[in-house]
């Protein structure tokens, strides 16, 4: 693939340390599909509220990326920031924010993330009368499903067109849809959605039982990677840490120690720890919104 001038900028500039780890990582991911591997993305920390759709969308798009493990917080603020961009509110200067002005950001129904303000009424209440009723006709049927399928049939039946405040091609959840791209979202009920799933199960309007729980997703993902893991295999790339990460590296270690299955093969690429000996290590240490656009950027030759 002929490379655009941010993957020129980077081959010419980034040489050495942390900037040369980049490279490394980003030729090294390259390689892996070259050669017919498959890649796992795990997003932690805010990064749907960091926009980082803008890129990981086309990754998407042109099968860059096999599967995604995220935390339940990236997998609704994809589609907030979908429904509700003109209403978020920056704060630049948020390290310098009194115990005051914090609590009437909030009282003014605005949720911050680091310097990003979200809109309760125009994304959170918004999506909720929508979900809402995705996640009834489901209970009412006795259907049930996994919490990025319910969020899947929200954006496929077109409700949500009448919203949108960016241009649907930079929303890496609307993306994800149209592929019917496998996600795991491990600790999805440490969410707000998860939380306003809770709260009708609380008031008997919902059963539990119609979201289908993070152990259903480990036992699926386990089944995932068993089926995706011949040839070159498959990678890890890790974008922060906590659940996001922590959850899919597990089920290998599951699968060969707990379950025997010696014939299981290993992460074939990691941007971390946790693997078999001749398995590619990269480590960038940097922060991830600053990193990662740049990574996708050369793998997708801009």
């Amino acid at each position: 693939m002929s490379k655009g001038p941010v993957s020129q900028f980077i081959q010419h500039h980034y040489r050495h340390f942390n900037a040369a780890a980049l490279v490394d990582a980003a030729k090294g991911y390259e390689t892996h599909l070259l050669e017919g591997g498959k890649m796992l993305v795990s997003l932690a920390g805010a990064m749907s509220t960091a926009e980082l759709g803008l890129s990981l969308a086309e990754m998407i798009r042109q099968d860059k990326v096999a599967i995604i493990s995220c935390t339940g917080a990236n997998l609704e603020e994809d589609i907030m920031n979908l429904v509700a961009h003109s209403h978020y509110k920056r704060v630049p200067n948020y390290r310098d924010l009194s115990p005051q002005e914090e609590w009437d950001l909030l009282e003014n129904h605005y949720n911050r993330v680091t310097d990003t303000c979200i809109p309760e009424e125009e994304a959170f209440r918004r999506l909720q009368k929508h979900i809402y009723q995705v996640w009834s006709t489901a209970d009412q049927a006795g259907e049930r499903y996994f919490p990025h399928e319910f969020m899947y049939k929200m954006l496929l039946s077109g409700d949500l067109e009448q919203y949108y405040e960016i241009d649907p091609k930079n929303s890496w959840m609307l993306a994800a849809a149209e592929k019917n791209l496998p996600i795991v979202v491990p600790g999805w009920e440490d969410s707000t959605m998860g939380n306003i799933f809770a709260s009708y199960v609380i008031k008997n309007e919902l059963k539990a039982s119609t979201m289908k729980s993070g152990i259903e997703y480990m036992v699926w993902l386990a089944d995932w990677y068993r089926h995706n893991s011949g040839g070159k295999g498959v990678g890890f790339f890790q974008i922060g840490g906590g659940i996001a990460g922590d959850f899919p590296i597990c089920v290998v270690p599951m699968m060969y120690q707990d379950l025997e299955w010696h014939d299981v093969p290993f992460w074939s690429y990691f941007t971390w720890g946790k693997l078999d000996i001749h398995t590619p290590k990269y480590i960038v240490e940097s922060d991830a919104t600053i990193v990662v656009p740049l990574i996708f950027a050369y793998l997708l030759g801009w």
